[in-house]
């Protein structure tokens, strides 16, 4: 990357941040150019020489934001839904010390960013990446366990949404408390049943 490319690439992350930090505050359709440029500390020609509408913003930031999410899991774990159909089922397990640590410490790294996907999920695409997440992960592997197809989306919310809870609380105390506390307290609460006698029902696929 040359001098140039290396500034217009400086420039359009500024304009990603400002944007994010703006999505903390208000809703995106509330957002102006203007306003971004005097975030991000650039002028209205500098936002139109790398975007046409604050549209093109919006997907850009999320394209930086996914690839900043992926750089945090070791090498391979991109490839997980390609064990989907011959994987060993324990390796389908998702709340496991291997995927949860590199997701709580982007959590908190990127603490900012959570925080504009919790209060604006359309304009940073939660529902799509929710969707995507549902479709090519979570249904396959209910799939792989025999759960049967009118429990799936029960076993779905289950998930989603006590995780989703406990990211909010620690989003709420700004992150002060560690990440093993967290991850401690995801893992017990997602897998506490299991130290429970069941004699009926499937086995819980999403934890150790």
């Amino acid at each position: 990357m040359n001098r140039s490319e290396s500034k217009y690439f400086h420039t359009a992350r500024r304009m990603d941040e400002a944007l994010i930090t703006l999505l903390e505050k208000k809703d995106l359709e509330y957002i102006t150019v203007k306003e971004i440029c005097e975030t991000a500390g650039v002028n209205r020609s500098t936002f139109y020489l790398h975007y046409e509408t604050i549209s093109d913003l919006v997907d850009e930031a999320a394209g930086m934001i996914n690839e900043k999410f992926l750089s945090y899991f070791p090498r391979g774990s991109e490839n997980f839904a390609s064990r989907m159909e011959s994987g060993e089922e324990q390796q389908l397990i998702l709340i496991t010390r291997e995927y949860l640590l590199p997701y709580l410490r982007f959590v908190r790294d990127n603490r900012k960013i959570y925080r504009a996907a919790f209060r604006n999920p359309e304009s940073m695409q939660s529902h799509a990446r929710y969707k995507e997440l549902k479709n090519q992960i979570l249904l396959p592997i209910l799939t792989r366990f025999r759960v049967p197809a009118p429990c799936q989306p029960y076993y779905i919310a289950y998930y989603i949404e006590g995780i989703a809870a406990i990211i909010r609380e620690w989003l709420a105390q700004d992150c002060a408390d560690e990440v093993e506390m967290i991850l401690d307290i995801i893992i017990w609460c997602v897998g506490a049943d299991k130290a429970a006698d069941r004699s009926a029902g499937p086995e819980q696929p999403l934890s150790p």
